[in-house]
């Protein structure tokens, strides 16, 4: 139960950044929200067949010293693959290849300095529901 919650809160902070973003890029709560919404509903339905290929290339790799350069690969390609998918919810949602850009290169910036924290802030919250559990115990 506590990952589930935990996966939507990063699933909100996700939401919170890319409509925030497109919000101080447009001006537009219409917009903003339609990215916040859609951005990450496409990022969903490609990160499986991303994730899949992966894993079959790795597969093939795991015993050579590929299997390093094919870990850095799929890093590497799923940044790209959510550059990509930032980009086009913007380019389609205003026009404009400079805000596409933006946000293109922006939105995983802040993901990547905020979702370390979020991390944090739930392994402190685990930490403290299992030591009043563990007390709890004790004290019977």
């Amino acid at each position: 139960m506590f990952t589930a919650i935990k996966t939507f809160s990063q699933v909100c902070t996700h939401m919170s950044i890319a409509f925030g973003l497109a919000y101080l890029l447009t001006g537009s709560l219409a917009l903003g929200g339609l990215a916040a919404i859609i951005e990450p509903v496409i990022n969903v339905a490609l990160l499986p067949m991303h994730e899949k290929a992966w894993h079959a290339i790795r597969r093939r790799h795991a015993a050579s010293r590929l299997g390093l350069a094919a870990l850095a690969g799929e890093k590497l390609s799923q940044t790209a693959l959510h550059m990509g998918v930032a980009f086009g919810v913007m380019y389609w949602a205003t026009g404009s290849m400079a805000f596409g850009g933006l946000l293109a290169v922006v939105e995983p910036i802040c993901n990547v300095i905020v979702l370390p924290f979020h991390d944090r802030l739930w392994e402190r919250f685990r930490f403290r529901i299992e030591s009043r559990g563990a007390a709890r115990l004790a004290a019977l």
